[in-house]
C-alpha cells in the first residue's frame, strides 16, 4: 500500500543540515498496525506528516497504492490523499465554530458528496462512537476525550484504507485512551490500515508491527504476532 524511498529530511542551521530523517525507506502492507517508537526528536511525527502530505521531504519518493505522490499534480495529489487518508492529531484540531455534526460532516464537503449520503455517514459515526446526543455541541463544551473521539469519527466518515494517529491517547487518562485502542483494534480487523505514533509501549503493542525511529533513522523493526 506504502512504500517510501530514500527519505531524507532536514532543517538548515548556520549554515549546516540538520536532518529529521534520514534515508528512511518502509513498507506498509494493506492491512497492517504499525507503530512507530522512539525518543522524543527522533522524527516520528514528521514520517506521519510525510505520510499524510503534511509535510513534503528534502528527497526521496513516496508511492501510495502504486502511484508516486510526488508526481502528481497539486489537485491530483490531494484527491488521492482526501479519498484514502484519515488522520488523528494529539491535539485534535477540532474547528471551535462548527459543531460536533459539523465537524465530523466537513470532510464530505470536500469530497462533494451528496447532501443525503453525507446525513447518512454521520449518523452512522454518531451512533458507531454513541455520540449522537452531543451532535449539537461545540468543541469547547466536549471533555478532551469526547473531542478525541470526535476527531477520530472525523477522520473515518471518509472510510479511509489508511488511517494515520500521531500520539492518539497522549492527552486522554488511561481508560480513555483504552478505548480509543480498541476502536482501532477494531477498525484494523475491520481492513484499515493503520500507523500510529506512539511513546507508549503498552499502545504499540496494539500494533502487528513495531518500527522504532532513532535520529532520524530506523533502528530495527519487529514483527509482534
Amino acid at each position: 500500500m506504502i512504500q517510501l524511498k530514500h527519505i531524507f529530511h532536514w532543517v538548515n542551521q548556520g549554515g549546516k543540515r540538520v536532518f529529521i530523517l534520514k534515508d528512511i525507506n518502509m513498507e506498509v502492507n494493506e492491512g497492517e498496525f504499525i507503530s512507530v517508537m522512539g525518543a522524543s526528536g527522533s522524527g516520528k511525527s514528521t514520517l506521519l506528516h510525510i505520510l499524510g502530505t503534511i509535510q513534503e521531504p528534502n528527497e526521496g519518493d513516496y508511492f501510495l497504492k502504486g502511484e508516486s505522490v510526488y508526481q502528481l499534480k497539486e489537485k491530483q495529489r490531494s484527491l488521492l490523499m482526501k479519498q484514502n487518508i484519515g488522520i488523528v492529531f494529539q491535539a485534535y484540531h477540532l474547528i471551535d465554530e462548527l459543531t460536533v455534526y459539523e465537524n465530523i460532516e466537513t470532510p464530505l464537503l470536500y469530497l462533494n458528496i451528496p447532501a443525503s449520503e453525507r446525513k447518512a455517514r454521520v449518523a452512522e459515526m454518531l451512533d458507531k462512537f454513541q455520540i449522537v446526543g452531543k451532535k449539537d455541541l461545540f468543541p469547547s463544551q466536549l471533555s478532551g476525550g469526547q473531542q478525541q473521539i470526535v476527531g477520530i469519527a472525523r477522520a473515518l466518515i471518509i472510510e479511509p484504507t489508511l488511517l494515520l494517529a500521531d500520539e492518539p491517547t497522549g492527552n486522554l487518562n488511561s481508560k480513555q485512551g483504552e478505548e480509543i485502542m480498541n476502536i482501532f483494534k477494531e477498525l484494523n480487523q475491520e481492513g484499515v490500515t493503520i500507523v500510529q505514533v506512539t511513546h507508549s509501549e503498552k499502545n504499540a503493542a496494539y500494533g502487528t508491527r513495531i518500527i522504532t525511529l532513532s535520529d532520524g533513522q530506523i533502528e530495527h523493526a519487529k514483527n509482534d504476532q
